[in-house]
């Protein structure tokens, strides 16, 4: 998706502690016609904000004072489940990105992020997709899920619920498949693998891909080393 893309541009909460980078982000995104509803210095102004703003999407930086991201985003998302929240890091091997991800942001951008992407990345989001650097996120999560000492969480009840089928999308999707490399993968329809997709989510109360790769590593679907390609084809 471009910054010039159609539709409504969603509206955005810029919180970080450095004013450069708020400033710096502000010009970048409404000279691309997306409107600022705001700014936040810390969490908690994040937080406040968010309730008396109502943004569609917030920048929201980890390392803040008075209140961090994470728990900034915990609070938001528990209050406006609809906000979408984009995490910023100077690292994309964080494993504060990964708390971010198990607590429902919908993807992470590095603070170096170009102009363009940066615009393009919040009219994604806005929209109700997840941001995803396919191999960077599997690496992310791998890499946390597999620390020495984590076991896998509790099955959600909706595991069971799921259809051969879209238990095997599930996994596929845990392991970076686009769904344009899952139809392929499956052989079937895009539009075939949308639905199976959308069906997880309901069934999973999940809300976004991200929340899904997290849940596929998490609950043991997919371990570190499980490769792309070759998985078992089940049946419609």
């Amino acid at each position: 998706m471009t910054a010039d893309a159609p539709g409504r541009a969603p509206r955005v909460l810029i919180a970080d502690d450095q004013t450069l980078i708020r400033t710096g982000f502000r010009l970048i995104l409404t000279a691309r016609g997306i409107e600022v509803a705001g700014e936040a210095a810390d969490g908690a102004e994040a937080v406040a904000a968010v309730r008396e703003l109502k943004p569609d999407v917030v920048l929201m930086d980890i390392r803040m004072p008075v209140m961090d991201g994470l728990e900034a985003t915990r609070r938001i998302l528990a209050d406006a489940p609809g906000c979408r929240v984009l995490m910023l890091t100077t690292f994309d091997l964080d494993r504060y990105v990964y708390t971010a991800l198990s607590l429902g942001a919908s993807g992470f951008l590095l603070k170096d992020v170009t102009p363009e992407h940066l615009a393009a990345a919040v009219r994604l989001v806005g929209t109700g997709d997840a941001l995803l650097a396919p191999q960077i996120t599997r690496r992310l999560v791998e890499r946390y899920a597999a620390e020495a000492g984590r076991t896998p969480v509790p099955v959600p009840d909706g595991l069971a619920a799921l259809t051969p089928r879209e238990r095997e999308v599930l996994t596929l999707m845990g392991r970076g498949l686009s769904n344009g490399e899952l139809a392929a993968e499956l052989t079937l329809s895009e539009a075939t693998v949308k639905s199976h997709v959308a069906r997880i989510f309901a069934k999973l109360g999940l809300r976004d891909r991200a929340q899904a790769v997290v849940l596929a590593y998490e609950t043991g679907l997919v371990t570190p080393g499980d490769s792309r390609a070759g998985a078992r084809r089940g049946t419609e």
